[in-house]
């Protein structure tokens, strides 16, 4: 299957602050955002799970005035970016990034501290393991509101088949790369596993670009 490469993209660099994840980021910056706007709720707490650079919780940030977004990573390198970003964008409801480490239990949050409305993440699963979403699920699991939501964003299969010719062309570019880890999952992989920590799938919203959001919730 020929491989169709949008003329401006970057080729291929999962690195937080490289030109492809800018580009993607984006790229696809605005459907999330009409999509977090119909969820959200009119205040609350916000937690960013592998911000990166921080492009995306600091373009949605002035959008929600009334929440407060915490960004996160496993890569200290990329905190100077974050809140860099913060200060250009003049985000007072952003706070300083802390480290969470998705495969290390002892980074996560405590929901004896705070409790949040809203956990997200962008991006991730194609140039991850599936085994992510564990730690993800368990994260939402301590830290989730019981009335709040963790949305993932990205490419994915469905019942294991690609929903597009352009998503099936997207993973074989993806896999040429033989990195173990890359390529796109299957949502039912996500819900099994979120399932297993009482993280329940709620919405599937079909994106631009062949993209999803998946909306999980507690029991």
């Amino acid at each position: 299957m020929a491989v169709e490469i949008p003329a401006d993209r970057p080729p291929i660099d999962p690195y937080p602050l490289s030109p492809y994840v800018a580009w993607a980021g984006k790229r696809n910056r605005d459907p999330i955002l009409d999509v977090f706007k119909g969820l959200f709720p009119p205040s609350g707490d916000v937690l960013e799970l592998a911000s990166g650079s921080g492009a995306h919780i600091n373009y949605f940030a002035p959008h929600f005035k009334e929440h407060r977004f915490q960004p996160s990573d496993y890569d200290t390198r990329v905190f100077d970016t974050i809140v860099t970003k913060r200060a250009e964008a003049g985000n007072a409801n952003v706070a300083d990034p802390v480290r969470i480490d998705l495969t290390d239990a002892s980074t996560w949050p405590d929901g004896k501290d705070k409790l949040y409305d809203v956990i997200f993440v962008i991006n991730l699963f194609q140039v991850a393991p599936v085994s992510i979403i564990d730690g993800i699920a368990q994260v939402a699991a301590r830290a989730l509101k019981p009335s709040g939501f963790l949305s993932i964003y990205g490419p994915f299969k469905v019942e294991a088949k690609y929903t597009t010719e352009s998503n099936a062309a997207f993973d074989q570019e993806i896999l040429a790369a033989k990195v173990p880890e890359w390529g796109l999952k299957d949502v039912r992989e996500l819900e099994t596993a979120a399932n297993a920590h009482g993280i329940l799938l709620k919405q599937k919203i079909d994106m631009p670009a062949n993209n999803f959001v998946l909306v999980f919730g507690k029991q």
